[in-house]
């Protein structure tokens, strides 16, 4: 259900609004409040922090749209704002333009075209918050957090989510194109990152697919996690899925025999998730860590060309699901113990 503040002075609009779309409303499409000013309007917006767009007129008394819309672009950059005005107030609509209106209609109102309007703006507006979740959830946040961003983000609220750490259970993959290094003693730099690029296309396609998400591109290597409903299983059929996409791609030319093949570490289980980096240097990493982490980049290095490789515990969890062969007993960095390992067949 989309939530809409129209803030008008002439009531009239409302009982309008009330009647052209009853059948949205009872359906729950849409929701409206309504503001007799631009006062009103931004206590309505305290109280309901989930309005996806604001319908305003220009001319109104205590508050008007103008001011208004300098206040919303203050408060949410996210929040998108549609005017109300007559075609004589064109002066007014530019200005309301310049300050970030994302529409206007004009007066008297078309109904039909203040809907395809509303419509075009909510679209506008989910599309810009599922940009800005997948940006959290997908670690594009890999930059410097300057004052800029987090006023963008959402300000002293975003920068205060920024350090929540929480305890998650998920699964954890490292990909690594075996060799690949090999390639730049007698390829061009230019040749060998957009080769590089070419590869981890295909393997973030597959891990998209299976709703996962690139934590890190370490050197050839990528770093995924797979959080919620079986999430080791996803993880599975997205390697799976990689190993088989990238052994259909050619040799790199006639003249430099190079076939890509990945290898493969994946290990599920319970793992930090949060923001690690230096706050003085205001650059922090969206990341998990811990044992989990390390251990399935340390099964990983003990998968060799083409294999994907898990450890017994969980093998247990899949093995009615999936097709695997034990491999035997190998000795991991900083395990006291022999760790018992399988590789994933199909």
């Amino acid at each position: 259900m989309s939530k809409i503040l129209v803030v008008d002075d002439e009531t009239d609009l409302e009982v309008l609004i009330k009647q052209k779309f009853r059948q949205k409303i009872r359906d729950k499409q849409y929701e409206f409040i309504f503001a007799v000013n631009g006062v009103q309007a931004l206590k309505k917006l305290e109280e309901n922090n989930d309005v996806d767009m604001v319908i305003s007129d220009i001319n109104m008394p205590e508050m008007d749209g103008l001011t208004l819309l300098t206040k919303l672009s203050e408060q949410n950059s996210l929040l998108k704002a549609v005017i109300v005005s007559a075609y004589g107030d064109m002066d007014n609509i530019r200005t309301a333009m310049n300050r970030g209106a994302f529409d206007f209609v004009t007066k008297p109102v078309n109904f039909d075209d203040l809907e395809l309007t509303m419509e075009k703006t909510i679209r506008h507006v989910q599309q810009m918050k599922e940009t800005m979740a997948a940006i959290k959830e997908n670690n594009i946040l890999k930059m410097y957090v300057d004052e800029t961003v987090l006023n963008f983000m959402g300000g002293h609220e975003f920068e205060s989510s920024l350090m929540i750490n929480e305890t998650v259970e998920a699964t954890v993959v490292f990909i690594d194109i075996c060799s690949f290094t090999s390639i730049s003693e007698s390829e061009s730099a230019d040749n060998v990152v957009k080769l590089l690029n070419n590869y981890f296309d295909v393997m973030v396609k597959e891990i998209i697919a299976q709703k996962g998400y690139i934590d890190k591109f370490i050197g050839d290597a990528i770093m995924a996690v797979f959080r919620g409903d079986y999430h080791l299983d996803r993880a599975l059929d997205a390697c799976l899925a990689v190993r088989k996409q990238i052994e259909k791609l050619p040799s790199l030319s006639e003249h430099v025999n190079f076939t890509p093949q990945v290898s493969i570490g994946i290990n599920p289980g319970e793992m930090i998730s949060g923001n690690i980096g230096s706050v003085t240097l205001k650059r922090l990493d969206y990341t998990v860590i811990g044992d989990t982490v390390n251990t399935a980049q340390r099964l990983q290095s003990a998968a060799g060309q083409g294999k994907i490789i898990i450890s017994e515990a969980a093998y247990e969890k899949v093995k009615e699901s999936f097709n695997c062969k034990k491999v035997g007993e190998v000795v991991l960095k900083n395990k006291a113990t022999p760790t018992i390992i399988y590789e994933v067949l199909d």
